[in-house]
């Protein structure tokens, strides 16, 4: 077991079809499990990560986007069992703007927000 944070294992940001993530994209999901932490520290609970890194064939299999940050370790989807992805999302903006985090993208969906350590800023709303 490879702890990336007090927190955060390796094995929770392998990608759903059990391939390996490539040793090059570690540093990235380093990154991204640091931001999380902050995140998970701020908000006093558990996160769980629904989808991390993504192979390119599962990530074409699934519908993901074409230049996925998933694909480069650098994205997480991420829910709580005690706050919304609305709660989630308001805590996340709030640690952007005092520079706590460096979550370039954000995205809000029905049951999670995506998160990513993309340098610049991208923000959308697809909730249905």
């Amino acid at each position: 077991m490879t702890k990336l944070t007090k927190n955060f294992d390796l094995k929770e940001f392998n990608c759903k079809d059990n391939s390996e993530t490539p040793a090059e994209l570690i540093p990235n999901l380093q990154e991204l499990a640091n931001n999380l932490q902050i995140l998970r520290d701020f908000l006093g609970t558990s996160l769980h990560i629904n989808s991390g890194y993504r192979s390119p064939a599962y990530n074409k299999k699934i519908g993901g986007a074409k230049f996925s940050q998933h694909l480069l370790g650098k994205a997480a989807d991420i829910r709580s069992n005690k706050f919304t992805p609305e709660q989630i999302h308001a805590a996340v903006i709030k640690l952007i703007d005092e520079g706590k985090v460096n979550f370039g993208g954000v995205g809000i969906y029905n049951s999670f927000l995506h998160v990513d350590i993309r340098k610049e800023k991208a923000r959308w709303d697809l909730r249905k």
